[in-house]
């Protein structure tokens, strides 16, 4: 096939066809597909140590494989990729159809998922797949199921309609929920196999609404593990311990208040913050500038004693995207040595153990902070109480960093707003994205010159992680559409 000029839009016609075939393959077969992928708990190897014995990975990869090999794609070749004590990675490769093209498009989306997390509505569960209102509900589908069976959409799409391309590689890897940790090890086998990558899709990210596509600039880097202080071997009567014995909830807030300003929620070590680049703040100004007080609404808040609404750290718009993007955080996700609460007898207990999500700004190393905090929450424990902080992940390999996308060239810019607004009717959208996606920062530095289109399906309320996680199928329709749109724009 011939390269059609990239500085023209896609015919209206092309775009139409693309778009038509991305809905008629979403409602048809990939909606189908999610559903099975849905049901089965193929939890990250980080919440299921017994992954390749209950064999919910194997399942979900072996299903992906075969729904793509059955396409039918010209060309395609797909193959799981093992290395021995690792989660499984897909890697398939497609030809370019475009004369004298070298370049090669990569296309990113795992499979493995978070926990279930409890407070799902009624009707709905994690491993059970349920449309409403045009949404798919349950763990996994968003968050990205669906990115393979995208991906292969919109590669489809665009050789259906006969319009050049460049060859595409997919990497599909199932370890990502777990910071990705068996990624690298895949990355140098296959980094040579990948050809000259002049532009990587992401589809792991999220939305700032339904309207229009949405590219993420910027992700946080991210330290998950366990801290953990012990004071006692074993349970005391609290009346006989208490006032002799520190309590470990006590110390455990004392050794919190090291790392963060519990009033404000400002970390404290300076080492953990970075500037804010000036093109980001920029960009957030635009965003709020779209969304509005929504970017804080949209939030499932609780109501407060008096019955009104609970408030955000912030009101503004701009410094609302800026703190869940450019600014560290931390949360406390789970909770160990705490009886539930018909249990909780008068008992001082011996020790508390909380999990720990340090969100990272872009710029700062994630390693090199995970030490640093290991050390900060270690060092000199109040009572010489025993405590530890233990980060997850393999031995060196502790913490995520972020990214900070790379100027955007102008076909890309100019193709991305094309495709919103053939797809949407409005023009595209910038956003820092608050959560962590490994593959990037490990792609950039392994194909520097590459140009990064990082997007996704995950808009607002569509809660990843938690409850009621769904999948807006409309807006997936349309993102696929206009990622084909985008590469076949690739000049």
């Amino acid at each position: 096939m011939n390269a059609r000029d990239p500085h023209q839009p896609l015919p209206e016609a092309a775009a139409q066809a693309l778009a038509a075939h991305a809905q008629r393959n979403w409602r048809e077969s990939i909606v189908p597909a999610l559903r099975d992928y849905i049901a089965i708990p193929a939890k990250s190897p980080l919440f299921d140590p017994d992954w390749a014995a209950h064999g919910h990975i194997e399942r979900v990869v072996r299903d992906a494989a075969a729904w793509a090999e059955g396409r039918g794609l010209r060309g395609l070749t797909l193959e799981v990729v093992r290395i021995e004590g690792r989660t499984p990675v897909i890697f398939f490769e497609i030809p370019s159809t475009k004369s004298g093209c070298t370049d090669t498009v990569v296309f990113y989306g795992h499979l493995d998922k978070q926990p279930e997390f409890s407070g799902w509505r009624n009707d709905l569960g994690p491993w059970t797949p349920k449309i409403d209102d045009g949404r798919l509900y349950g763990r996994g589908g968003a968050d990205d199921g669906y990115a393979l069976y995208a991906a292969i959409t919109a590669i489809e799409s665009l050789d259906a309609q006969q319009l050049p391309r460049p060859r595409c590689v997919g990497l599909i890897e199932t370890c990502e929920e777990s910071g990705s940790f068996d990624l690298p090890a895949y990355l140098e086998v296959l980094q040579p196999r990948m050809g000259q990558v002049s532009l990587v899709v992401c589809l792991d990210s999220g939305a700032g609404n339904y309207d229009q596509l949405w590219l993420t600039t910027s992700l946080r880097g991210n330290i998950t593990g366990v801290l953990k202080v012990e004071i006692l071997s074993e349970g005391v009567h609290s009346g006989d311990a208490s006032g002799l014995v520190p309590s470990s909830f006590r110390i455990m807030r004392q050794v919190l208040d090291r790392l963060e300003d519990s009033k404000t929620g400002r970390l404290l070590p300076e080492s953990f913050h970075c500037a804010i680049p000036a093109d980001r703040i920029e960009q957030a100004r635009a965003a709020a500038a779209t969304l509005g007080d929504e970017v804080w609404k949209r939030m499932p808040w609780t109501c407060g004693a008096d019955g009104a609404l609970s408030l955000p750290t912030t009101t503004d718009p701009v410094e609302a995207l800026l703190n869940r993007t450019w600014r560290p955080t931390l949360s406390v996700t789970g909770v160990e040595g705490m009886p539930d609460l018909r249990n909780a007898g008068n008992v001082l207990r011996p020790y508390t153990a909380f999990k720990l999500s340090l969100r990272l700004p872009p710029l700062v190393a994630g390693h090199e902070a995970a030490e640093r905090l290991k050390s900060l929450l270690e060092d000199q424990a109040p009572y010489r109480a025993k405590v530890t902080f233990e980060p997850d992940g393999r031995a060196g390999a502790w913490g995520a960093t972020g990214w900070n996308a790379p100027p955007l060239s102008p076909w890309l810019a100019r193709a991305v707003d094309q495709a919103s607004q053939a797809h949407f009717g409005a023009p595209a959208g910038y956003i820092g994205q608050g959560g962590t996606i490994p593959l990037m920062n490990l792609l950039q530095q392994g194909f520097p010159a590459a140009q990064m289109m990082v997007c996704g399906v995950l808009g607002p309320k569509s809660n990843a992680h938690g409850p009621n996680e769904f999948l807006h199928l409309a807006y997936g329709e349309r993102l696929t559409a206009s990622v084909a749109q985008v590469i076949a724009s690739h000049p």
